[in-house]
């Protein structure tokens, strides 16, 4: 097994004090982009939902995740409760706006962590993480000496500020934000979060700085970035302009899941523009534009969704 880099921060100090530091941004949280100031210490909740703890809704193996990630023995997911985004249309919407879920102690927390790794699961996979970033962190102290060992995976809306993500470096192995959309303007009105554009490309660009393009071995994800793009109808998602920046800016070798899931959940039917899933063709511009823009790693074959692969 490759030891994940996070070892060498434990022995030296750093992650101690990164999750000190991360601890006293929480008392006027200023964590995620939102910078809400919430006084989390004293269990005020933030934009986020979220005040002192982590709650969790789940956790354990998961085989609905990409190949690279889930392997043979699973993902192991964490799912976190709230989100400092409130997406209209969220397929997880129980867990990231209605808050199901318990809170967990630091050391309840590690001993998820332990228990992911002990179920054989492939990596160790932190599902909206951005909002308790302090609280994994703090995990993590106590996790470590106690033998956690797989790679951490860091699974995002891709909303993060740069300088939580600098807490970071080194502890995460892989980084998987998505991209949801290219002009905040849409993000202000689906996900009620200024500046999405904006933040996410200064995010994904600090991502790939610390881990770089995707590196897989023996068919699996050990470090590196892999993005995600939901295509929404009728473009919203500006997909093209999305696609573009990762080319241009990030990497054509970049690791590019393009997500053609998208159904009506929560709120959507109140917004007719979303309030159908996408169409076989809206898809396949989209696979279309990809590949002519270099973007081969993750991405689907047009002819396989001619086909019939189009999952409708």
């Amino acid at each position: 097994m490759t030891h994940p880099m996070y070892l060498a921060l434990y022995q030296r100090g750093v992650l101690q004090q990164r999750a000190a530091t991360a601890r006293e941004r929480l008392a006027a949280c200023t964590l995620c982009p939102r910078v809400c100031r919430a006084n989390r210490l004293n269990d005020e909740a933030g934009e986020c939902r979220s005040g002192r703890y982590a709650w969790v809704a789940s956790y354990g193996p998961h085989l609905g995740e990409e190949d690279v990630l889930r392997g043979w023995r699973g993902s192991g997911t964490v799912f976190f409760s709230g989100c400092n985004l409130h997406c209209v249309y969220c397929q997880n919407y129980d867990i990231s706006q209605l808050s199901s879920g318990r809170p967990v102690t630091a050391e309840q927390l590690a001993g998820i962590f332990l228990y992911i790794q002990q179920a054989g699961c492939h990596n160790l996979n932190l599902v909206t993480p951005t909002h308790v970033i302090a609280q994994i962190l703090e995990a993590l102290e106590h996790a470590v000496p106690q033998g956690l060992r797989i790679p951490i995976v860091y699974n995002t809306s891709g909303y993060d500020s740069v300088a939580a993500l600098r807490l970071l470096d080194g502890v995460v192995d892989i980084y998987m934000p998505d991209v949801k959309y290219s002009d905040s303007l849409v993000g202000q009105y689906y996900s009620g979060i200024p500046h999405y554009w904006e933040v996410a490309r200064a995010a994904i660009r600090e991502m790939h700085r610390q881990v770089g393009d995707l590196q897989i071995a023996d068919g699996l994800a050990v470090r590196g970035l892999l993005i995600r793009h939901l295509v929404l109808p009728g473009g919203l998602a500006g997909s093209q302009k999305a696609l573009r920046f990762i080319a241009e800016e990030i990497s054509r070798d970049s690791w590019v899941n393009l997500m053609d899931q998208y159904y009506p959940a929560y709120q959507a039917h109140d917004y007719p523009a979303i309030a159908r899933p996408i169409t076989p063709d809206e898809y396949t511009e989209v696979v279309a534009c990809a590949r002519s823009l270099g973007l081969h790693r993750g991405i689907p074959l047009e002819e396989v969704r001619k086909r019939g692969g189009f999952r409708a």
